[in-house]
């Protein structure tokens, strides 16, 4: 039972601790003494929640209204939306970067966008241009060998902002045009004789077309181990003129278009050249350029039924050991376990690398004949 007197106490302690007996459902503390109006609660709640999917808005601010209650602020709320051309923008302003196509001054006179825009619209004019000048060879091949050197004059282009692109566009559009101008056996150079001699139009018309294809051919050959060389010198010296990105990069594609090349023309001109071009690029420390060597070559020995070429290619990794004192890559070596050979006479090769006896002549043969004559008569008397 509980006293009257503690009874009492428990009240008026109940109402000061008002949080236990009080409707929780209500959000307003119970020692405020102003209440808000019922219709603001409502307005309140009524209001739209702002949700996280919803973009962001500005808000612009207008003229203020004069009212007889006093003055009306005026605001507009403009949404801000990022735009997908700009996104575009972002990202080919990157791929300029990593290509190297950034020019050297006009990044303080022209802005962003117009720099993008600038180079886009020259890309394309270049693109045009490579496009026309592959599609008039290819349409009339020996009518056409100075656009091919028109062609190949492009991988000089000197406009920085799209310098790097053009150069590799060139560099694999020389590449398929060669491999469909190629014809399926090696030229050799004239003789004197053949060039005085008389031949028809159209025979004169091949020579020269032959000659000049040799010609272009060789020199892109030339472009290609000197964009290597280039890469090489730039990742020695490390010079800050042009970027080491873009230089890995048309070296990269360089790479790729003489490992094709190797491949696909394996019976034309050069081939030799090529391959002591690749196949010491296989213990490159750059592992993209090595394992792009290594997979060509290997293709090359899986498809090589004369032998040639394998054997070209194995003197070459013979000599790249020796000159390195054997510290190569595994790979160089394992390379060889994909050449075509089922089977191997040691006793034949060592036959073929020893030294061959001379033969005898009439007069020795003579002489030892009369030496097992004199020595069987000898015999006979003694008999």
């Amino acid at each position: 039972m509980i006293d009257e007197d503690d009874l009492q106490l428990m009240r008026e302690m109940a109402q000061r601790a008002s949080f236990l007996t009080r409707d929780l459902s209500s959000s307003q503390p119970v020692h405020a003494t102003k209440r808000k109006q019922d219709s603001v609660i409502e307005k309140y709640e009524k209001m739209p929640r702002r949700m996280k999917t919803e973009p962001e808005k500005e808000v612009i601010h207008l003229l203020p209204i004069k009212d007889k209650s006093g003055i009306i602020p005026q605001s507009i709320e403009k949404s801000i939306v990022r735009c997908e051309e700009e996104d575009e923008n972002q990202e080919e302003l990157m791929e300029m970067q990593e290509n190297g196509d950034v020019p050297e001054e006009p990044l303080h006179l022209m802005s962003t966008e117009e720099l993008i825009q600038h180079r886009r619209e020259k890309l394309e004019e270049k693109k045009v241009h490579i496009a026309s000048l592959a599609s008039a060879i290819l349409a009339d091949p020996e009518n056409s060998i100075k656009k091919l050197k028109e062609l190949r004059a492009m991988l000089m282009e000197q406009d920085s902002t799209v310098a790097v692109t053009v150069r590799k566009l060139v560099l694999i559009s020389l590449m398929e045009i060669f491999k469909d101008l190629a014809p399926s056996y090696k030229i050799r150079p004239l003789t004197d004789e053949e060039k005085a001699a008389r031949v028809k139009k159209e025979t004169q018309r091949l020579r020269e077309f032959e000659e000049g294809l040799v010609s272009q051919y060789k020199f892109y050959l030339e472009n290609l181990e000197q964009t290597i060389k280039d890469w090489k010198q730039m990742k020695a010296k490390k010079s800050e003129v042009v970027s080491l990105k873009a230089y890995k990069g048309l070296a990269e594609v360089a790479v790729m278009c003489l490992c094709d090349l190797m491949i696909s023309l394996s019976h034309f001109n050069f081939h030799n050249n090529i391959i002591v071009l690749v196949v010491p690029l296989i213990d490159d420390k750059c592992k993209k350029i090595a394992d792009v060597c290594t997979e060509a070559v290997k293709k090359l020995f899986r498809q090589d039924k004369l032998g040639q070429a394998s054997l070209a290619a194995v003197k070459v990794i013979s000599g790249l050991v020796k000159s390195k004192n054997y510290d190569v890559r595994p790979e160089v070596l394992n390379i060889l376990l994909h050449l075509r050979i089922k089977e191997v006479e040691v006793k034949k090769d060592a036959e073929d690398i020893a030294p061959k006896q001379k033969l005898m002549s009439y007069k020795d043969k003579r002489k030892n004949l009369s030496k097992k004559c004199k020595e069987s008569g000898r015999k006979q008397k003694k008999n």
